[in-house]
């Protein structure tokens, strides 16, 4: 096999290669294998006729089109690496001439990683924010704690107020009409938690359990159903059930009913000490999350469409997963959404070329800096990850292939090279 690189020009290589006649000979032995029984000729049994008979009833390039598959894509790798191309995309692949006894030459055209031009990366300068926990914020803990644990007590004998749970049924009328999504029963709405359009929730204050209660509101303008964005619309609900929290007293009966401590003090000095790390990592990330923004900022790359496209179809993908664990799917999404397939790629497009060239710039500052992880850290971050997954190590690492071990050690590189960035930065 030999190769030359043609051309290479906005981030595209054009590559000829050629096999030779031997290597052509074993793709076409290999296809004849493959595809004997498929032939019959008269005067033999299916799948026994000799190959140069059924060459010559067939035509010469009877297996070229199998052979090419044999002994192409090896040719292929071998000249990509000769030529050390980085492809982002499968290859367009043209023949030029095939013939045996002289083998086959053919064309190769790929996309591949575009090169970066870093800017400064050295000595940026962001400015580094501090969350400081208040008091404020351990009662608002303490709230959530006891709003957590509160009893669910039915009730009878008064009203619909604010924070109730209630149970409801409904009808929903557009233009004297129901509409379609309108209508529910034994729905649950807690009073005030801004679950419906604005104005609904409110008006159910003072509803009595078992009377009907009209409700009229106005569909935003931006409301997603476009039919009925921007209407009037009336609503006739009746409330089946009332049910309210009763919150437990802040005391050290409750600290210890919530949690491992014996006091209410104690457990607000936990609360405290969690806030406070809590903070800590929100600084740190915001700060890192900065540093990165700016370095990706200060750098130049011209990055290809197809590059952007695979990142949206990756995302979409981690997406659709996310849904699946809810119990719903993509699909049911869009059609919730009202929108499109290519309307929902386009709403991945920033974040995608964002996410590609901070990939792109992160690589060659890694590059440059001549980042590497070493042994020792790869065995810490395998051992790390066992953990994790509360997985013996000497089982974990057995079942590791090579490609999660790869995924581990890119995931080490990465950080080393953020922490490089970090450290190399001034807070302001």
């Amino acid at each position: 096999m030999s190769s030359k690189l043609e051309k290479l020009e906005k981030n595209v290589a054009t590559l000829e290669i050629t096999v030779s006649a031997e290597k052509l000979e074993e793709g076409i032995a290999k296809a004849y294998i493959k595809n004997a029984k498929k032939f019959n000729l008269p005067g033999f049994r299916k799948g026994k006729a000799p190959r140069k008979l059924i060459e010559k009833h067939y035509g010469e390039g009877i297996f070229f089109e199998d052979a090419i598959n044999e002994v192409c894509p090896d040719a292929y790798d071998e000249a990509v690496k000769e030529h050390n191309l980085d492809p982002v995309d499968r290859p367009s692949i043209d023949i030029v001439d095939i013939e045996s006894g002289k083998g086959i030459v053919f064309k190769a055209e790929v996309t591949v990683k575009p090169e970066v031009k870093l800017g400064q990366y050295n000595g940026i300068e962001v400015e580094k924010k501090e969350y400081n926990v208040t008091d404020e914020d351990i009662v608002k803990e303490l709230e959530a704690l006891r709003d957590k644990n509160a009893r669910i007590i039915d009730v009878t004998d008064r009203a619909v107020k604010m924070g109730d749970d209630t149970t409801i049924d409904f009808k929903g009328f557009v233009d004297d009409k129901e509409f379609d999504g309108g209508t529910a029963e034994n729905y649950k709405l807690e009073i005030g938690s801004g679950q419906f359009i604005p104005g609904f929730e409110e008006q159910l204050v003072g509803a009595v359990i078992g009377n009907e209660v009209e409700v009229n509101v106005g569909f935003p303008e931006d409301y997603r159903a476009e039919e009925l964005a921007g209407k009037p619309a009336l609503f006739k609900v009746t409330v089946k059930e009332i049910k309210e929290k009763e919150l437990l007293p802040l005391d050290d009966e409750f600290a210890k009913d919530v949690s491992e401590f014996e006091t209410l003090e104690e457990l607000k000095e936990d609360i405290k000490k969690k806030k406070t790390e809590e903070a800590e990592r929100m600084a740190k990330n915001e700060f890192e999350d900065s540093v990165i923004k700016k370095v990706v900022e200060n750098a130049e790359v011209d990055i290809p469409q197809v590059m952007i496209d695979s990142q949206v179809d990756s995302m979409i993908k981690d997406f659709d997963y996310q849904l699946r664990y809810q119990g719903l799917d993509i699909n049911s999404y869009m059609k919730y959404m009202n929108i499109g397939e290519e309307e929902l790629k386009q709403s991945y497009k920033d974040m995608a070329l964002d996410r590609v060239k901070t990939q792109l710039v992160i690589e060659a500052i890694t590059k440059a800096e001549n980042i590497e992880v070493q042994d020792e850290e790869l065995q810490e971050e395998i051992e790390k990850t066992a953990k994790q997954y509360n997985q013996e190590l000497d089982k974990f690492k057995k079942s590791l292939k090579d490609r999660d071990v790869e995924y581990i050690k890119d995931g080490v590189q990465v950080q080393k090279t953020i922490d490089f960035l970090v450290n190399n930065s001034i807070s302001k």
